[in-house]
């Protein structure tokens, strides 16, 4: 295992960003950022050894924080927090207490508001031995921040180790009762971004998913099959293409109440022979498909746009707390929160 660091640039208020290197020995290398815990790279060989970066990222902080790529923010590769995904109309009732948070997707509160984890910057410590390697990323969020009750002490740890397992452990602990779901944003594209994902194929073990009116949940758990949602065997992502022509933004019912690390699917490129499994703790999974990427100018050259990743989101299901059937993401005072999930990286 190797693990590098170098200076990444300064944010706007001159604080540095540092850019944590990690490969292993069979030549995968994933680069992480310490502002936002973003995953800004994941170069993988292909079927034929040649190596690409198979996920949505940059090469420089400037891009991170431009306005082209800010006006249509997708998150890439960051992490999500105090919340992932939406609350309805931001309204959220803690304990009796009402709190309205940032209404910044349409009527809806999205990704922990207006300044989220994902544009925070972490303290970051590093660990490696001859079989893992990797980060460790803490931040404190204070009291109120985005408006959300409590301080919250949030960790997340990535490691890479030589079976190609790149893992996401969150841990989280609070001093008022507040709202955790947290999340990675990283999208995928097994070409290396030569073309789109719509001819990726996905597998997930979900026969279920939350119904869905205008990107909120009803609260009722639906069943897949028949639907282009059924993708309990592996199945491109425009496989009923008529039917979903903005692609998915969609949560998945994993049936893991008891937060064991399982498998829970996999997505396949076959051109590269490179597959991307996925293990989690999380009791579901949002599956984005990118229609709202923006397109973007860098070095000259068009990239990104509509359909250029799949992010796979391993989470709580969204508005979990206006729906008390859901799966809580309530934490109160002397819980810990821990979740985790493992993206294993396979060359067929």
């Amino acid at each position: 295992m190797k693990l590098e660091t170098s200076p990444f640039g300064k944010l706007h208020d001159g604080s540095d960003v540092t850019l944590f290197t990690i490969t292993n020995q069979n030549n995968l290398t994933v680069k992480i950022i310490n502002y936002g815990a973003i995953i800004t790279s994941i170069e993988m060989p292909d079927k034929n050894g040649s190596a690409d970066n198979i996920v949505c990222g940059f090469e420089n902080l400037g891009t991170y924080l431009s306005d082209a790529y800010l006006a249509s923010y997708p998150y890439f590769g960051a992490i999500i927090g105090r919340f992932g995904n939406r609350i309805a109309r931001g309204h959220l009732e803690i304990e009796g207490k009402t709190y309205q948070m940032a209404i910044n997707n349409g009527p809806n509160h999205l990704h922990g508001g207006k300044t989220g984890f994902d544009r925070r910057l972490f303290e970051a410590e590093t660990f490696q031995d001859e079989n893992l390697a990797g980060v460790k990323l803490t931040y404190l969020s204070p009291d109120m921040e985005e408006n959300y009750p409590g301080s919250l002490e949030v960790t997340c740890i990535y490691s890479l180790n030589n079976l190609n397992e790149l893992g996401i452990e969150y841990f989280a602990e609070t001093d008022k009762t507040t709202v955790v779901n947290l999340t990675n944003h990283t999208y995928f594209n097994l070409t290396g971004g030569k073309e789109n994902i719509l001819n990726h194929e996905l597998e997930l073990t979900a026969t279920k998913m939350t119904e869905m009116v205008e990107q909120i949940p009803t609260g009722k758990i639906i069943p897949v099959a028949g639907t282009p949602f059924d993708l309990t065997t592996a199945k491109k992502l425009n496989h009923r293409f008529s039917e979903t022509p903005m692609g998915y933004d969609d949560n998945f019912v994993l049936d893991n109440e008891t937060g064991e690390l399982k498998f829970t699917g996999s997505l396949k490129e076959f051109s590269t022979g490179r597959k991307v499994e996925i293990l989690t703790t999380q009791p579901g999974i949002q599956v984005y498909t990118g229609y709202w990427n923006p397109e973007l100018v860098i070095n000259g050259k068009r990239k990104f746009g509509r359909f250029s990743g799949v992010a796979l989101e391993t989470q709580h299901y969204p508005d979990s707390v206006n729906q008390p059937v859901f799966p809580t993401t309530i934490l109160r005072p002397g819980e810990k929160y821990n979740e985790k999930t493992v993206y294993r990286f396979v060359t067929e």
